[in-house]
């Protein structure tokens, strides 16, 4: 069956791009000096015995970081990008990711390097094994794994090209094994680009062990790395010799399971049982080592030339019988890994003609976006210190590589740890959304992003899946609550016909209407806002009688938000956010309006400037906190104070540019979760049972949080929210932070407590 001419005929060979994807990154935790670390996995994350992103794997401090499978590159390393920010964040401050595949100085004694403590006994056996058969030392390097499905569309037309083969998991099989021969075969160009494993460090051979005697371009994929003993062999011819020589292998005792076959790419099933009837689904790529100059241990464009490599893979004629191809790849590739990192590789001529080939195949099947990364494996093959072990061992010369990779490492923890708040590769999504994804990732949630735009969420634990919208809207809720909140009448209405207090107000469904309503007004503070509008906009409040100008301009401001307008009195005190979920109040802030403090030197404008820099003030719902504006509102509220946008305030002076304390605004947020009389947690939590929600951000006057509630004087309940804020909670201005989306998963999975 010849690929190429199957291939050449395909209408759906775009589809390359999308195949599918996947990354499996090792490493090793270490302190900020590049010591192995002492301490356990993070228990932040979950059970390790189902954790579907971050495990561990042979020993305690080795972390292995799983993308989920995903159909483009973009995707792959958004990925990369928020599983790396979990696994960072829920490690100790004092640790980082050693960003090598060789490990950092190990301890003297081998005991002392430490087995992964899995609650499985047979993972913690098998582990054992290893530890005895291949030693501990040599299963402390990490490496990279790639996961790689030809797109099944792709596959479908191929197999509706051919006549040969009838059954559709036998082309499979023979399309994947073909790949599998010639990756083995050719892997020796991966190992000469991307091999990063030049040196160990003095202690990781023991001393009667055979080892390189200089720098090397892979230690990893050399002979004295990550491998079986030279008795395993295991034929790729096809998928039932395949299978019946592991067989064969694990009943000789040369392994024990078939996970133990190091072969440089393994066949995998979606089922993972030995069974010759299976056909292959993906091919698993594992000679690739860490890139230390990459954050998440690879770059875009390694993954790029690895897709179109693999196309080339099925593209290419095998040259000799299967095992004599593979036999061949494997003296090639040792050769290889084991020359210096800076003389220029004895297969130079072959490397430049397999690329010169791919690039043709790219141009006769029409594909698009490799010329770059064909152009860098060609820069690489040309000049060996452009690629990574050539790089490395050119810093190398100046520095050893302990200090090398703890540099590295430190930036990398810098940059990812940057901005907490964020989940890195979902930052263009509503903040509560990430604070949610974030939880349930490090908690072993699946999640699955169904509309990105929609902040529409799929989440799953065992068997059970949830579906969230906006971090917080869920099936928990019937469909009238939201509908209910929604309106503003109608909320207040509900709550003082169930004996809770709430402010007098008037309706009004047209601008005539509510400005000739005006004298009904006169001497009194008032707030102007929209029937169902939220984060504050269209909101007036007036705490002295309004002119008539004053007046008009909020109607017109609200109605520009609503077609009904509510004009209620205005309630003097602190105004303090509830959220409450399931029936209990779970955080309570203070809402002070937006603000400056002077300091007499510096105008309004100046001190607002200097209060929006703050990492935790941005726009659009993608921080905790709102930058301060200073518009037709905000000057409005000036004037009212006697002051303008350039005045100096003294020092210690508070002036209020907003009356308003919606967080959305520019207000702060104060957390007094602990500081407020339980009196009014009761009182929050019966209002919104009384609504019918199960999460719901209420808000209240309270004249003194102190002092217990004894009558209706005691607060005031001003509005309920449907899909509250979370994140002003997570991190507020000052004050305890508290982990509300961490309360929301509990809510909807309770069985994590247990887990």
């Amino acid at each position: 069956m010849i690929f190429s001419e199957l291939l050449q005929q395909a209408q759906n060979i775009a589809a390359i791009s999308h195949s599918r994807i996947g990354v499996e990154r090792e490493s090793q935790r270490v302190s900020l000096n590049g010591k192995l670390a002492v301490t356990n996995h993070p228990n932040v994350l979950g059970s390790r015995q189902f954790h579907p992103y971050i495990r561990t794997d042979f020993a305690e401090t080795q972390l292995e970081i799983v993308t989920p499978v995903v159909n483009t590159v973009n995707d792959l390393f958004r990925w990369l990008a928020a599983l790396h920010d979990v696994t960072y964040q829920s490690m100790p401050a004092n640790e980082m990711l050693w960003p090598l595949s060789m490990p950092p100085e190990l301890p003297i004694r081998d005991d002392e390097i430490k087995l992964a403590k899995l609650p499985d006994f047979q993972g913690v056996l098998y582990r054992r094994y290893l530890a005895r058969i291949y030693g501990r030392r040599k299963q402390m390097i990490s490496g990279l794994h790639f996961n790689f499905e030809f797109p099944t569309v792709l596959v479908e037309e191929l197999y509706q090209h051919q006549s040969e083969v009838t059954d559709f998991k036998c082309f499979k099989n023979i399309l994947y094994l073909k790949t599998a021969r010639n990756y083995l075969h050719y892997r020796w160009l991966i190992t000469y680009l991307f091999g990063a494993s030049p040196v160990a460090e003095s202690n990781y051979f023991e001393s009667n062990d055979e080892q390189p005697q200089t720098e090397v371009r892979s230690i990893r994929n050399s002979k004295f790395g990550y491998c079986n003993k030279n008795n395993v062999q295991v034929s790729f011819e096809s998928l039932q010799t395949y299978f019946a020589d592991i067989e064969t292998q694990i009943r000789e005792g040369h392994l024990i399971k078939e996970k133990e076959f190091y072969s440089p790419i393994r066949l995998r099933r979606s089922e993972q049982t030995i069974d010759q009837q299976a056909s292959v689904d993906y091919l698993e790529l594992r000679n690739i080592d860490i890139n230390p100059f990459e954050r998440y241990g690879v770059s875009e464009n390694q993954i790029v030339f690895l897709e179109l490599f693999m196309l080339f893979m099925l593209w290419t004629d095998e040259k000799e019988t299967s095992n004599d191809w593979i036999m061949a790849g494997d003296q090639i590739n040792n050769e290889v890994a084991l020359e210096s990192p800076l003389t220029p590789t004895r297969y130079r001529t072959n490397g430049l003609k397999i690329i010169d080939l791919m690039k043709r195949m790219a141009q006769q099947l029409d594909l698009k976006g490799y010329e770059r990364v064909l152009q860098q494996a060609k820069n690489g093959l040309t000049d060996v210190a452009k690629t990574i072990s050539g790089r490395m061992v050119k810093q190398l010369m100046t520095i050893n590589q302990s200090v090398f990779a703890t540099a590295n490492g430190l930036e990398n923890r810098k940059v990812i740890t940057k901005i907490p708040y964020q989940l890195n590769g979902f930052t263009n999504m509503e903040l509560s959304t990430q604070i949610l994804m974030f939880d349930a990732i490090q908690k072993g949630i699946t999640v699955d992003v169904i509309d990105e735009n929609d902040q529409l969420l799929k989440l799953q634990l065992s068997h059970q899946i949830e579906y969230v919208k906006n971090g917080n809207m869920t099936s928990r809720d019937s469909y009238i609550v939201p509908l209910i909140m929604k309106n503003k009448t109608a909320t207040k209405k509900i709550l003082t016909t169930s004996g809770f207090n709430a402010p007098a107000g008037v309706e009004f469904i047209s601008i005539n209407m509510a400005l000739a309503a005006y004298p009904r007004f006169m001497g009194n503070p008032i707030v102007i806002k929209p029937q169902s509008a939220n984060y504050g906009r269209g909101v007036t409040v007036f705490k002295l009688s309004p002119s008539l100008v004053d007046y008009s301009q909020a109607i017109r401001r609200a109605f520009a938000e609503c077609s009904t307008v509510l004009v209620e009195s205005f309630i003097a005190g602190p105004e303090y956010r509830f959220l409450v979920i399931d029936d209990k109040v779970k955080a309570v802030l203070l809402r002070i309006p937006a603000n400056v403090t002077g300091d007499g030197h510096h105008t309004v404008k100046q001190l607002v400037a200097i209060k929006n820099q703050s990492v935790l003030r941005g726009l659009n719902d993608r921080t905790p906190l709102t930058k301060i504006s200073l518009g037709m509102v905000e000057q409005m509220t000036l004037k009212s104070q006697q002051f303008t946008v350039d005045s100096i305030p003294m020092s210690g002076q508070r002036i209020y540019l907003r009356k308003n304390s919606n967080i959305s605004s520019g207000g702060d947020s104060v957390d007094v979760t602990d500081q407020i009389d339980f009196t009014y947690k009761e009182k929050a939590a019966a209002a919104v049972k009384c609504l019918g929600a199960k999460i719901c951000g209420i808000d209240l006057i309270i004249p003194d949080r102190s002092v217990p509630v004894s009558d209706h004087e005691s607060y005031s309940i001003i509005e309920a929210n449907y899909n509250p804020m979370m994140d002003m909670h997570c991190y507020p201005y000052k004050g305890q932070k508290h982990r509300v989306t961490a309360d929301v998963l509990e809510f909807l999975f309770p069985q994590l407590n247990d887990l």
